[in-house]
């Protein structure tokens, strides 16, 4: 795993010279300790860090094919990069490395850009044609691996964080208003879009070409469920057999390193299958790593513990406490590059550095399982809602919803208007593509009750919810009601958030590697076409992952109910001894200069919250979103971030100045 940077010169940029390119790799540089070079030629530079896992000897980059005519940087694993070598071999190409990344060049030179649809993998990079003198910048299927881009006086800017490009003189930070409203609904922004004007991601599962002459972003794969009735015609017993050979082999393929790989134990279905899977390919002793809290409410060591005990792993386990959420979190900030509603993205920060630690570079993780299988509760939920919405003024129907959040406690004791209070926003309106979605997202609208009136001056009338549904109208014509949550938790949510400011950005902070078996490309669109009774069968969650290895796992693993992964919010800022730098950017003036909050509106929640009352979810949130975008200001735009030391030393420099 690596970083990639760098842009293109076609206007006589001299700006983007060796200093500028240096400092851009070097501000993500903790993306790739290893080494690091960058290829110049008249029209473009290229850059790379790497975190060398395949191929530790010979496969430095930036790298070319023999002719030395395309070149690549590159970040991310192809794991059927075996195969994919062999075909070359087959058709007369020599190798001068044993790669994943010379198999992608020599892809491109035989196949053309089509090539990437033949790719098993995560991965973002950047091939540069001489034959063309064309620049291509392309994005894994589902956005595991992140590219952003931003396009001034006619060049292309690249990198692997949003950080690099601010190395750059041209490029300067600025918060979007319609970014910040897009985050407080969806907790991301929606693709291209990030939290800064003027910078875009390439979105999952696109390339982007660009020359002197055109700047074309194309979708080569896209996320796509049947018509209703028209699903796949499996058995459940065929299906469960397909879907078990598909997950054996992601995994195996995703063990490919010169390196050890271990894995996360969470405690949970989907990381104790990953980790069953690796000791029955792999006999040899497994490094696993899990993450708990003091906070008993949110703890599940007994379960991490109970899997390891298992499995016979050697397993590192350790404890977080709220001051060290509250310790780590600028860190968060200023890896995840956008605003937070959650805390959660902390612990996974303290875990990969506990990880790097023990000399471990690459882990595998159970992400995905979720979205593919229909695990998380706003799935049942969805369901309950539309049963409840066929008759809007039972009594019973909405008493359901009780079973899905035993971890909130207002609602264990609520009756059915309060449940109405908070499950029924929008019942009847069945008919909307977003139906599933619209009540986590109208939890927003309480968090944007805190911008200042300039925001809101700045966004009147924007309704990015409406604006999504508008787009989706079309799309979800004829998807069943629960793929359509799966399109919007994958797309949106999963792609944005989970494996952004969860995922790659906590893991590479520590120079680790995330892989995630149940993403491959091939069960994804497997998942996609079966039966929904087979993902979510009534209200029981992951029904088909549960039967394919009921035996396989410990029985209370098996029969534990879901808990959703969640880190404490409220007792981890709020407290008399409270870090200081929450103190500095909560602090009126702080709020008041920087013009994205009301001030008042802040002081009176704060005052709420250190009065020991209780606080309800919308609030917790509120100030986390309050907290994370004053930081995020504080280090992009005050620039508190860029004071951080980087080193310049030593980056391998190739020119290439011939036409």
């Amino acid at each position: 795993m690596c970083g990639i940077a760098g842009g293109t010169r076609f206007n006589s940029d001299v700006s983007l010279n060796d200093d500028i390119m240096i400092k851009m790799l070097a501000r993500i540089r903790h993306r790739g300790p290893d080494e690091w070079g960058i290829y110049n030629s008249e029209n473009v530079s290229l850059g790379n860090v790497r975190l060398s896992i395949i191929d530790i000897n010979t496969g430095q980059q930036p790298l070319s094919n023999s002719k030395s005519n395309i070149w690549i940087a590159y970040n991310g694993e192809v794991f059927n990069y075996i195969e994919l070598r062999k075909e070359l071999e087959n058709k007369g190409y020599k190798f001068k490395t044993k790669s994943d990344t010379e198999v992608i060049v020599l892809m491109y030179e035989e196949y053309g850009i089509d090539f990437i649809n033949r790719l098993n993998g995560q991965f973002a990079f950047s091939i540069w044609d001489k034959r063309t003198q064309e620049l291509i910048l392309v994005r894994d299927r589902l956005g595991i691996r992140p590219l952003f881009y931003t396009n001034n006086n006619g060049n292309i800017y690249f990198a692997s964080e949003i950080k690099s490009l601010f190395e750059h003189p041209k490029i300067n930070a600025k918060l979007s208003s319609q970014s910040l409203f897009q985050t407080f609904t969806f907790w991301t922004t929606i693709s291209p879009n990030t939290a800064f004007e003027n910078i875009f991601e390439i979105p999952a599962g696109h390339y982007m070409i660009f020359s002197k002459k055109k700047q074309e972003i194309k979708q080569y794969w896209d996320l796509n469920f049947p018509k209703k009735n028209l699903h796949s015609q499996l058995s459940f017993e065929e299906a469960t057999d397909e879907f078990k050979v598909l997950l054996e082999d992601s995994v195996r393929i995703r063990l490919r390193a010169d390196v050890p790989v271990a894995a996360y134990l969470s405690g949970g279905i989907d990381s104790t299958i990953t980790t069953s899977l690796i000791r029955n390919i792999v006999p040899d002793l497994l490094q696993t790593f899990s993450i708990g809290f003091n906070d008993k409410d949110y703890d599940e060591s007994k379960y991490q513990n109970l899997a390891s005990e298992y499995f016979k792993t050697n397993h590192t386990g350790f404890k977080i406490n709220n001051s060290e959420i509250a310790d780590v979190f600028p860190e968060v900030i200023w890896h995840s590059e956008m605003p937070l509603l959650r805390t959660s993205p902390a612990p996974m920060f303290s875990l990969s550095k506990k990880v790097r630690e023990n000399n471990i570079k690459v882990v595998i993780t159970g992400e995905g399982a979720d979205e593919l299988l229909a695990g998380y509760n706003i799935f049942k939920e969805t369901k309950i809602r539309h049963f409840w919405a066929n008759q809007a003024n039972s009594k019973y129907r909405p008493l359901l919803l009780k079973k899905l959040y035993p971890y909130i406690p207002q609602l264990q004791s609520a009756n059915s208007s309060i449940l109405k209070l908070f499950f029924g926003y929008k019942l009847s309106e069945t008919n909307l593509p977003t139906y599933s979605h619209l009540l986590r997202w109208n939890n927003g609208n309480h968090i944007k009750k805190y911008f200042s009136q300039n925001i809101i001056n700045e966004t009147l009338n924007y309704n990015p919810a409406q604006e999504l549904n508008d787009k989706l109208k079309d799309k979800f014509k004829d998807y069943d009601n629960l793929s359509k949550a799966q399109w919007l938790e994958t797309k949106i949510f999963m792609s944005g958030y989970l494996l952004s400011s969860q995922g790659d950005r906590m893991a590479m902070a520590n120079s680790v590697e995330g892989r995630y078996p149940f993403l491959d490309y091939r069960l994804v669109e497997f998942c996609t076409s079966l039966n929904p009774d087979f993902k979510l069968k009534g209200l029981d969650e992951k029904y088909l992952l549960k039967k394919a290895f009921e035996n396989k796992i410990p029985k209370q693993i098996f029969q534990r109910p879901k808990q959703a992964y969640r880190a404490p919010i409220k007792n981890s800022f709020i407290s008399e001894n409270s870090n200081d730098y929450i103190k500095s950017v909560l602090n009126q003036n702080t709020i008041k200069n920087q013009g994205i909050f009301d001030s008042d509106k802040v002081r009176v929640l704060l005052e709420k919250l250190k009065s020991n009352k209780e606080s309800s979810e919308t609030e917790d949130m509120a100030l986390t979103a309050i907290l994370s975008t004053s930081l995020l200001y504080d280090l992009f735009i005050n620039n508190e971030g860029y004071k951080k030391n980087i080193d310049t030393k030593n980056c391998k420099i190739i020119n290439d100045f011939s036409k």
